[in-house]
């Protein structure tokens, strides 16, 4: 779905949060923009389309196979078979290979290398007998007996539902203990279509419990088509109103995945928890967004409004701790409900879709859910299909998926700042300017005004300290470039006036050293004074 960021705010187009192919219900981008049932039927396709392919290059292989075969044998052994015995070798061999082909399309219970190796063919493409929901549940109608007398739990049925089951194998919890107490007390009310339920859910939970080996992905699908398959024998087989069908879908899923949140919340075979990390790192960095960076309208100072925000993060985050799909559903709607009666009270008007989102991920980075991509995944996989494509389940629901996917992906153009001070804030360098003195409410208390001048002396502090530092670094660069400049300026004028160093003037010799005559010269006039 694309995101807008606008000057005034985030807004998505309600017509963005529709299935994309037009069909009028909520889409999901787990379902790559479709509905679940949208979805289901693309993946269908897809699915077929690629056992079809796989099929025809198995066919194509085992007759190159026997092609090569019969060429060789006949080469080789034409002088010693018979016709006959080549014929029947041929045979022999051909239905070899046609059983050694179907083994490798049809499920096995070996374990070891050949399982991999088979779990691995299947995954590719489903050749062969394709392994699907539907094959399961018609299964299970043949499986199913008619006769079943739904009454009162007698001491040792009770005893029997605390003890573990063969098929599951462990310890019932008090919970699962007491929700299979109110499933059997809500199915008497249904008579003879609650008998039909109550063994179509029993046969699909040991069905599950023997079918661990297949993918989330696979298992999804058996929940998806066995919800869907129980709906639509309640509406069209025992004629059950369509309020009376929602109800019993509700406690079906309660049923169900109580049993099954072990097995299929979070599984190690997926990277569910690799992303929940990567959410939880993403949002811890995006600590020092404000609400006025993603224009939320909702003024915490207002008491009332502040219990709202405090009860729309505590809702998100109980999530987590719920079982049930529908329960992790109902919580999305509270916290939804509180966002919207904060807006109103903020605005003294109703709040506007435009106004919620950004509420919403207002509220997600203040609260940062634990294991919040588990959560939206679980809810994705196995809640009953309707109540994420319609109703206000379905709208809060695809708004959360929304605003995940926008913390995702937010940069400094959603937050309306610059590249600059986005990767500053991102990086713990600094933080935004926190709440001026002046605009501080009269009632508020008197220590957490003292905080916030601290927060701001902290905050001017750290300014003049990046300043220093910054100008300190500037001088350290002017003086380095000044020593530069001038070791450059003397190295040109000495390149330019070379220094000449003459070697050392001979004394000057006397002006007769080389008269040899001087003995005869006669004495040097002294000079004379005179009296007179």
């Amino acid at each position: 779905m694309n995101l807008k960021s606008e000057r005034r705010g985030i807004h998505v187009d309600q017509s963005e949060l529709l299935c994309k192919k037009g069909c009028g219900y909520y889409g999901n981008p787990a379902w790559q923009g479709f509905c679940s049932k949208c979805w289901r039927e693309e993946y269908h396709k897809a699915r077929q389309k690629q056992i079809q392919e796989d099929w025809e290059l198995a066919e194509r292989l085992q007759r190159e196979e026997e092609e090569a075969y019969a060429s060789s044998q006949s080469t080789q052994g034409a002088q010693s078979l018979t016709f006959s015995k080549f014929e029947e070798k041929k045979t022999n061999e051909k239905t070899r290979k046609v059983t050694t082909v179907k083994k490798f399309f049809t499920a096995s219970s070996r374990t070891g290398a050949k399982k991999v190796a088979q779990e691995k063919i299947i995954k590719q493409g489903q050749l062969g007998r394709e392994r699907n929901a539907d094959n399961i549940l018609r299964d299970l109608k043949e499986i199913f007996t008619p006769s079943w007398e739904l009454a009162s739990p007698t001491e040792a049925e009770i005893q029997e539902a605390k003890a573990p089951s063969p098929s599951i194998n462990r310890q019932v919890s008090i919970e699962t203990d007491r929700v299979s107490k109110e499933f059997i007390e809500f199915l008497k009310t249904y008579h003879k279509p609650g008998q039909d339920i109550y063994k179509q859910c029993k046969l699909f939970l040991d069905t599950m419990n023997h079918k661990k080996d297949l993918s989330i992905e696979e298992q999804s699908e058996c929940a998806q088509d066995f919800y869907q398959n129980v709906a639509e024998k309640l509406q069209t087989r025992w004629k059950v109103s369509p309020e009376k069908v929602e109800k019993a879908m509700d406690q079906i899923e309660k049923f169900i995945m109580t049993r099954q949140y072990k097995y299929v919340f979070c599984p190690e075979t997926t990277d569910d928890e690799k992303k929940d990390l990567a959410v939880q790192k993403r949002i811890r960095a995006l600590h020092w967004v404000t609400p006025q960076m993603l224009c939320v309208p909702v003024n915490e100072e207002i008491p009332e409004v502040s219990d709202m925000v405090v009860k729309a993060i505590t809702d998100i985050i109980e999530m987590d701790s719920k079982r049930v799909p529908r329960d992790k559903l109902a919580c999305i709607t509270k916290c939804s409900k509180h966002i919207f009666n904060a807006i109103k009270i903020t605005k003294n008007e109703p709040a506007s879709a435009d106004d919620f989102l950004p509420t919403l991920i207002y509220i997600v980075l203040k609260g940062n859910p634990p294991r919040l991509q588990s959560n939206i995944q679980y809810i994705t996989r196995f809640c009953n299909p309707s109540r994420l494509m319609t109703g206000e389940d379905g709208y809060y629901f695809t708004n959360l998926c929304c605003a995940v996917a926008f913390i995702e992906k937010l940069d400094a153009q959603s937050l309306n700042l610059s590249q600059e001070d986005f990767d500053r804030y991102m990086s713990g360098q600094t933080s935004p300017k926190k709440q001026e003195s002046d605009s501080w409410s009269p009632d508020m208390c008197v220590g957490v005004k003292q905080m916030y001048k601290n927060l701001d002396l902290l905050y001017q502090l750290n300014e003049r300290q990046e300043r220093i530092v910054s100008e300190a670094k500037k001088l350290e660069k002017d003086l380095i470039d000044w020593t530069d400049g001038i070791t450059k300026e003397v190295q040109d004028i000495v390149e330019k006036y070379p220094l000449e160093i003459k070697p050392k003037n001979q004394a000057l010799a006397a002006i007769d050293s080389e008269n040899v005559e001087n003995d005869k010269l006669p004495p040097p006039l002294q000079p004379q004074v005179y009296a007179g």
